[in-house]
């Protein structure tokens, strides 16, 4: 199945199925997300991707290496919509959050032994959690951990650490998808998304999503989505947003937008789409 981000018919049809907050809903009922991400060399990673989830979900919880946390708490007066978890007290949350993203900008390689300990006994503790992983977590993490889960996690992987995790080519992604119960959101110009048994073309967007922290919006974006929805409609949504958006922002700006300007656009185009018609 194929959907183009122009075709605005087609988008707000799928973005229809996403739920709304109910009215009569209290703090914490439309969503709660922990997100863990951050080292000291990539601190701007995982701050994108909570501060875009803090538009969609009513908590979000971060946690992140001991000097990463240092940072985020320097920069509390430009962040104002989360709270920062101490990693000694990562596990609660884990357990009372509705999903959980492990992944952007920790550690990889040779540094990333603290990513892989950490990923692996988060899998194997919480098998029940709705997991998104992305960045640090998909080139540190095993394939074959993805079968310890009962419910799929969402994987945000580009290319490169596609063919890293599964060392296969992005054209095996659906029979992958279904052999280790995950669903692929596959990075690329056209989006690729399945579970294994549906597949989804997401094309749309511009040159101007090469800029880095894209791809650390939309794992955050999907993150916030699944705390509420089906993982497949979360994963198909988030990149339909994410594409529209930078649509929108060409029209605006051409290529010359940055990360701010797509958080800032996001929620607005959501709106738009399921509340105001005017898109």
């Amino acid at each position: 199945m194929l959907i183009k981000t122009s075709d605005s018919q087609a988008v707000k049809h799928y973005l229809q199925q996403l739920k709304l907050p109910k009215a009569s809903s209290h703090k914490g009922q439309n969503g709660r997300l922990l997100i863990i991400g951050g080292s000291s060399l990539f601190h701007s990673a995982s701050i994108w991707a909570a501060e875009i989830a803090s538009h969609f979900v009513d908590i979000v919880h971060y946690s992140s290496s001991q000097e990463n946390n240092e940072i985020i708490l320097a920069l509390k007066k430009k962040f104002r919509n989360g709270i920062v978890v101490p990693q000694k007290n990562i596990f609660a949350y884990v357990d009372e959050d509705d999903a959980v993203l492990v992944g952007p900008g920790m550690m990889r390689g040779k540094e990333g032994r603290f990513t892989y300990a950490l990923v692996k006994k988060l899998i194997f503790t919480f098998p029940n959690q709705q997991f998104v992983f992305d960045a640090g977590a998909l080139q540190m993490m095993e394939k074959e951990w993805l079968l310890k889960l009962n419910k799929p996690a969402i994987i945000t992987p580009h290319q490169q650490e596609f063919q890293l995790l599964f060392h296969q080519t992005g054209s095996q992604v659906k029979l992958l998808a279904r052999e280790f119960n995950t669903i692929i959101l596959l990075k690329a110009i056209k989006d690729k998304i399945t579970d294994g048994y549906q597949e989804i073309i997401v094309e749309g967007g511009n040159a101007g999503l090469t800029k880095g922290g894209t791809g650390d919006l939309l794992a955050g974006l999907t993150a916030a989505l699944v705390c509420q929805n089906l993982p497949l409609i979360s994963a198909v949504s988030a990149s339909l947003l994410l594409k529209t958006s930078a649509d929108k922002l060409y029209r605006e700006k051409g290529f010359w937008y940055n990360i701010n300007d797509l958080i800032n656009k996001l929620p607005e185009v959501l709106a738009s789409f399921l509340l105001f018609d005017n898109h």
